[in-house]
């Protein structure tokens, strides 16, 4: 069953008139935050964070970043996933929660949220996987 599991903010674009929605959601245990944005006639974007992760990230960590690796991960609603450098923000609650068991649909993407993890993909197939135990992004 699929069940659109966020409710939407609406605020107006200061361009001009166009309604952007934007959901944000939460795993049970509060470790992962999404957040996604879906404008007019704009390629809609999610972006998760997991607060704490115990492996290695699903990426390696470039030379380049002397910060937070491999917690926040995006995606447009076409082509790949990027991992971003960063400080992590940890503090947890404030989001619409997304039961286990559940899947939503929405700008785009498809995430199921389950007691393994937060599996998110896109138009094309692209996509992560996330848990405190793994990450992966495919």
């Amino acid at each position: 069953m699929r069940t659109k599991l966020l409710v939407p903010v609406f605020f107006w674009i200061c361009a001009g008139p166009a309604l952007a929605d934007i959901w944000t959601f939460e795993t049970p245990s509060q470790n992962i935050q999404c957040s996604v944005g879906e404008d007019f006639n704009v390629l809609s974007d999610i972006i998760c964070t997991i607060i704490n992760r115990s492996d290695p990230p699903a990426l390696p960590k470039p030379n380049w970043c002397n910060s937070d690796w491999g917690h926040t991960f995006s995606m447009k609603e076409r082509g790949t996933v990027e991992v971003h450098c960063g400080e992590t923000d940890r503090s947890k609650g404030g989001f619409d929660r997304a039961e286990y068991g559940v899947t939503g649909e929405f700008g785009g993407f498809v995430c199921h949220s389950s007691k393994k993890g937060l599996r998110c993909s896109n138009r094309d197939g692209h996509g992560f996987f996330l848990s405190r135990a793994r990450q992966d992004v495919f």
